[in-house]
């Protein structure tokens, strides 16, 4: 997503150039029929003009809120996946403190909890990204070696980690290290990252429908015909920028709101997910007193962080 804007009004007209190349075309071809021909009927007062500006305006505002809110929604469930994690690591911590230091395996399984969960948090950007979670290097990184093998061939991966922490911390209740109150705990927070993932597979799957990107090109398009007729009097040719940067806002603002659609893509509005992600292996693994860390992304030369 971008952190500082470094971007250009240039840079937004070489974006949409195929759009501000039909309105100027549609205008250019509006004015001069009606500066040539004189004709009555292709000119039109502004009145119903700002009307339908109006309208359409709202229209394409409803779109951008409404990407908006998934995006802010993207975010609001990544950021309950940071503090889960931590909470989940605090509990680890915590409820499986071996009473002696010298106990490996216990020492090793808590190694594992902690690890996989940050395994697990990789795992979910590359679901979200459509990426292969197995060939990734901070996944690989994180995750047990005694679970790659079993993990191949799931169907849902993220799901699949989820179910081996829960039976490592049943494993661990019938042990007797942990007591009851502390297995519902964990639980507990397993149930909670369930619910996060589910929010962002639901917004993931569930696309905005289409007919408003469609309704709001087609919109656009014929308000490119009809505002000349109504500005060409006045303004003669200077009709045909004025409809550019009209209808060219308006399809930026739709376009906007498109981008906002599906906050995981690799798209520059999309969320940070790779930095969030690294950040809370970062965090986890330094409560393990790990030192070979990796780095936290960084904006880049555009100001975007992903």
């Amino acid at each position: 997503m971008f952190v500082e804007f470094r971007g250009s009004t240039f840079g937004l007209l070489r974006w949409q150039w195929k759009s501000a190349l039909i309105y100027f075309s549609l205008s250019t071809v509006v004015v001069a029929l009606d500066l040539k021909t004189h004709v009555p009927w292709l000119q039109m007062t502004p009145m119903p003009l700002g009307v339908i500006g109006g309208a359409i305006g709202i229209f394409v505002s409803f779109r951008t809120n409404s990407g908006y809110d998934r995006w802010w929604e993207g975010r609001k469930l990544w950021g309950r996946m940071v503090n889960t994690s931590r909470h989940w690591t605090t509990q680890v911590l915590m409820y499986v403190a071996p009473d002696d230091p010298a106990n490996a395996a216990l020492h090793q399984t808590r190694g594992e909890l902690v690890r996989r969960h940050a395994a697990y948090v990789h795992a979910l950007r590359c679901l979200m990204r459509s990426q292969d979670a197995l060939a990734d290097e901070r996944v690989l990184a994180c995750l047990p070696d005694t679970d790659l093998d079993t993990l191949r061939g799931e169907s849902n991966l993220t799901h699949a980690l989820l179910q081996r922490q829960g039976d490592t911390v049943a494993r661990l209740a019938r042990e007797g290290v942990i007591d009851s109150f502390m297995l519902q705990s964990l639980d507990e927070s397993i149930r909670h990252l369930l619910d996060i993932q589910g929010g962002c597979e639901r917004i993931k799957k569930t696309p905005f429908p289409p007919g408003y990107g469609f309704l709001a090109t087609r919109l656009t398009q014929a308000y490119a015909i009809l505002l000349p007729l109504g500005l060409v009097e006045s303004l003669s040719w200077f009709a045909i920028p004025m409809t550019l940067l009209v209808c060219i806002g308006f399809t930026l603002i739709s376009e906007v709101g498109r981008t906002l659609e599906n906050p995981f893509t690799l798209f520059w509005p999309a969320l940070a997910l790779m930095a969030l992600s690294t950040t809370i292996e970062v965090n986890l693994r330094q409560r393990l007193g790990d030192t070979d860390l990796p780095p936290i992304p960084k904006p880049d030369e555009r100001g975007v962080l992903m």
